[in-house]
């Protein structure tokens, strides 16, 4: 290995180590959004939140950890795929929630749901198709 090669590997590691970094940090500040968002937006606004803008900030919570997903070092032609299919499964699991709970249900908050619930099933048919050998 010559050392333009070396370089470029190290190059890429470090890059490998500061994207999963980043994927870590966006993920865990997701799961703090979901799990209590009013600790963040506190710590971020010195803001109090209540009512639908908990529910908001959990489906950025899950946007986040999603995008953690996404940007995990892994297969790059799956990792979108990963990511997209992570966001609306737990998107459809909260809304889902959200509905049955009753107290936050706006006249698209259903429509979201099962539009949710199609494509988290196509994405997963894409997801096991890219992971079956042909």
């Amino acid at each position: 290995m010559n050392r333009q090669n070396g370089a470029a590997i190290k190059n890429l590691e470090m890059k490998s180590r500061l994207l999963a970094v980043a994927a870590v940090g966006e993920a865990v500040t997701g799961v703090v959004l979901v799990v209590y968002p009013p600790i963040v937006i506190r710590l971020f606004f010195r803001a109090e939140i209540t009512g639908a803008g908990v529910v908001m900030s959990r489906i950025c919570g899950i946007a986040l950890i999603a995008l953690g997903v996404a940007c995990w070092p892994c297969a790059p032609a799956s990792r979108a795929l990963c990511g997209m299919l992570t966001y609306s499964a737990l998107a459809t699991l909260y809304l889902t929630y959200v509905g049955f709970a009753g107290e936050w249900v706006g006249v698209l908050l259903w429509p979201a749901v099962i539009l949710h619930v199609i494509l988290t099933a196509l994405l997963a048919r894409a997801w096991f198709q890219t992971r079956t050998p042909d």
